[in-house]
């Protein structure tokens, strides 16, 4: 079970594991995290190069069963899930009537049923939303937290590490595939899916069964990662954070994931008469990538400048381990295409608009 730590905290299963390996933890959405273990940057660059381990125990897990699941789902999420065959997961938004983006979430078609992983800080949130809006159907919403813990194993080695530890031939895998399967000996949901712009896998398990596994693919040759790293690779490869790139005033389109947005399936979703409007009449802003042509390195919430004047705000920033350079995420107005600046301590730093991702991995 998830423990919770002296105050307010929580603590994963693999809590021991980071005090162990002598990670600096931090709360993060209510959670007692590592942040790091031996840097960033290294960290960073196993999973570029091999192969990281990231707790990603702090995702809620939400589980739709019943009659009336997939059609609660088609009701909540942008994605048509009816598309989804079983054993396939999609990326997906949950969006307020306004169109504003309430999470993103991974929607994964079991057998009977459906698990939805939302972000940490967003589960009580999501959960009121998901019974508010389907409480005439016949679905039964639990929230089955508490029930899992959840790594992460990512980079270019992460298929041959695992598969010392599965029966089944992973290459044949998809992306955002998953099978149930046990994983050196311990039943568990096995995914093809991620958040660092590399191959890898999510690895659902009980709470009881997380240490062993954590240590044994540690010992196979995986470097624990922290979540500093995992901002850094997601945010090369070009990816939303909730909280920094989406929030409940702005729309998955303005964000840039309009592939999760299907305007088209024949269900009404939460959301969509406002997202068929901005589609027509334009975004009031979009998400753009940068990377800065002068000295500083670009923070959240940094103001952006055109023409002299504040035109928007930065999303996510940092120095860039892969590139080598000072990359950035903001919103700005739809017509801007070339050129801005960072307003950095007060001063405006020029940078250049540039395509996303940042990183695109070699196939």
């Amino acid at each position: 079970m998830v423990a919770v730590a002296e105050g307010t905290l929580r603590r994963t299963p693999l809590y021991d594991e980071h005090r162990r390996l002598g990670a600096r933890l931090v709360d993060f959405a209510g959670w007692e995290m590592p942040v790091q273990y031996v840097g960033i940057r290294a960290e960073h660059e196993a999973v570029r190069t091999r192969a990281g381990l990231f707790d990603v125990s702090h995702m809620g897990e939400v589980l739709f069963r019943g009659p009336d699941a997939e059609r609660a789902l088609q009701r909540l999420l942008t994605r048509d899930v009816s598309r989804l065959e079983r054993g396939q997961a999609g990326y997906a938004a949950v969006c307020l009537e306004s169109g504003g983006t309430v999470d993103d979430v991974i929607a994964y078609r079991r057998e009977e049923d459906f698990l939805v992983v939302v972000n940490a800080a967003n589960r009580e949130k999501d959960l009121a939303h998901f019974r508010r809006h389907t409480s005439d159907l016949a679905v039964e919403i639990s929230d089955e937290t508490e029930e899992w813990a959840l790594l992460a194993l990512q980079g270019p080695a992460s298929e041959e590490i695992l598969q010392r530890f599965v029966e089944k031939n992973l290459s044949t895998l998809g992306r955002y595939r998953f099978v149930r399967e046990e994983v050196g000996g311990a039943p568990a949901i096995v995914s093809r899916t991620g958040y660092t712009g590399e191959d890898g896998f999510e690895i659902f398990v009980s709470p009881g069964d997380a240490p062993s596994l954590w240590r044994r693919l540690i010992e196979a040759g995986a470097a624990p990662a922290g979540l500093g790293a995992r901002d850094t690779l997601r945010l090369e490869a070009g990816m939303c954070l909730y909280g920094n790139e989406l929030d409940e005033e702005t729309t998955p389109l303005e964000a840039g994931i309009s592939f999760a947005v299907h305007l088209d399936k024949e269900e009404e979703f939460v959301g969509r008469q406002a997202l068929r409007r901005q589609r027509e009449e334009g975004l009031r802003k979009k998400l753009v990538g940068f990377e800065l042509e002068g000295r500083g390195i670009a923070r959240h919430g940094y103001p952006v400048a055109a023409g002299g004047e504040e035109v928007g705000v930065v999303t996510s920033g940092t120095m860039s381990p892969t590139l080598n350079r000072a990359i950035g995420m903001a919103y700005v107005p739809p017509d801007l295409e070339d050129s801005l600046a960072v307003i950095i301590r007060g001063r405006p730093v020029p940078a250049r608009i540039v395509p996303l991702p940042f990183y695109r991995r070699s196939r």
